[in-house]
């Protein structure tokens, strides 16, 4: 599966991974995010942007994944907590866009 991930500052690059993995298992083994809880809802390293058209493809954020983005810095109408999106046919060229964290 791949995933287009453009960094704060509009780099664009690839990540390769595996069906079934979360995009933050990908994004960090790829060294371009934190993922501290493991995906457990604890936390927000793994917030992101997601490109418009891939936002309305995805189920909504749980409510669980709703109360960690309240504490996510520089939310946009499109944040997710990447560790919820999972790695599929479905999924497969979803473009990311990790926000400056400050």
């Amino acid at each position: 599966m791949r995933i287009t991930v453009i960094d704060a500052q509009g780099k664009r690059r690839t990540v390769e991974a595996q069906a079934g993995l979360s995009v933050m298992e990908a994004l960090r083994e790829a060294g371009l995010i934190e993922g501290e809880c493991n995906g457990s809802l604890a936390c927000a390293t793994c917030h992101v942007w997601l490109n418009a058209d891939w936002f309305v493809r995805l189920a909504p954020p749980s409510d669980g994944e709703e109360d960690m983005l309240d504490v996510a810095f520089n939310l946009s109408e499109t944040s997710r907590l990447c560790c919820q999106i999972f790695l599929s046919q479905d999924t497969d060229g979803i473009v990311v866009t990790l926000p400056d964290a400050h």
